[in-house]
């Protein structure tokens, strides 16, 4: 058992995020897990499509809707991540935001690093609103349609972040620690991201999926998506070590469970919202 823990505990150590590299290009696994999550969430909506009749979109109008939803997100996480985490270093180096270097004593390549899950929410959110009402479709429908499908995707995305050893979690006692190189201190900290993997993802898909058939209110679904995301990742912030750049930003809360708190409550809203709707 012992050789179990310490295979466990000094497994990010033995992974190597670069699948090769050539010169100063670098193909890394966290690139290729957002093409893992886009695929997946595009066959999960397809599979719906195919299956329940409920939806007034045609199989083009659908992939059109998730390549602009892939668009908004790329570029949503990054502008999140300039604003809510490192808004004064990005004014003072705007070239930054887009261009893959750093232009601090010399260029250097670094690739696009920092991305924020909340920003990309409000550019997928924003990408579908344009395209849905360009396309006259329901946002009642298309939230149905997508927010079920959606969280299975972010099992990749925190998996990425395992394996370039980033996000890592507070410094711990218990066994399930693993010792993290970028950490500036040895010691065990806990798998954060794997808990992120798991409850994100595969937890929160189980039961939108499981609830997705149920008599809910029409376009209930992105509520409820956002209220359950919230929730499940504002508690996995106790156990994920703050960005050290801002800590703890309102007592003893870091930033993306600030974000959660307001997510929660627009996901409330929304639900109260659509519920009104259909009940009176």
């Amino acid at each position: 058992m012992n050789g179990f823990w310490n295979t466990w505990q000094h497994l990010p150590e033995n992974i190597d995020p670069v699948i090769f590299e050539i010169g100063w290009f670098k193909l890394q696994y966290y690139g290729l897990m957002y093409v893992a999550a886009f695929g997946l969430t595009y066959f999960l909506v397809m599979y719906r499509l195919k299956r329940e009749d409920r939806f007034e979109v045609s199989t083009d109008q659908a992939k059109d809707l998730l390549l602009n939803m892939l668009l908004g997100l790329i570029i949503g996480a990054r502008l999140g991540y300039v604003i809510f985490y490192q808004f004064s270093y990005y004014i003072r180096n705007p070239l930054e935001v887009f261009l893959p270097f750093s232009f601090e004593n010399g260029i250097h390549f670094t690739g696009i690093s920092g991305m924020s899950y909340h920003g990309g929410l409000i550019g997928v959110l924003f990408a579908a609103g344009l395209f849905i009402r360009k396309n006259r479709l329901s946002y009642c429908d298309m939230s149905d349609l997508i927010a079920p499908a959606a969280p299975l995707g972010y099992t990749f995305g925190r998996l990425g972040n395992f394996i370039n050893g980033e996000l890592y979690g507070r410094a711990t006692s218990s066994s399930i620690g693993m010792y993290f190189p970028l950490s500036p201190e040895r010691g065990l900290r806990h798998p954060s991201q794997l808990y992120e993997a798991f409850f994100e993802g595969i937890f929160l898909f189980v039961i939108l999926w499981t609830i997705r058939k149920k008599k809910l209110p029409k376009g209930s679904l992105l509520g409820l998506y956002l209220m359950g995301y919230g929730l499940v990742r504002f508690f996995i912030e106790f156990f994920r070590e703050p960005d050290s750049h801002l800590g703890f930003v309102f007592f003893s809360f870091s930033m993306g469970q600030v974000l959660c708190a307001v997510m929660i409550l627009c996901g409330l809203l929304l639900y109260r919202v659509r519920w009104k709707r259909e009940n009176g």
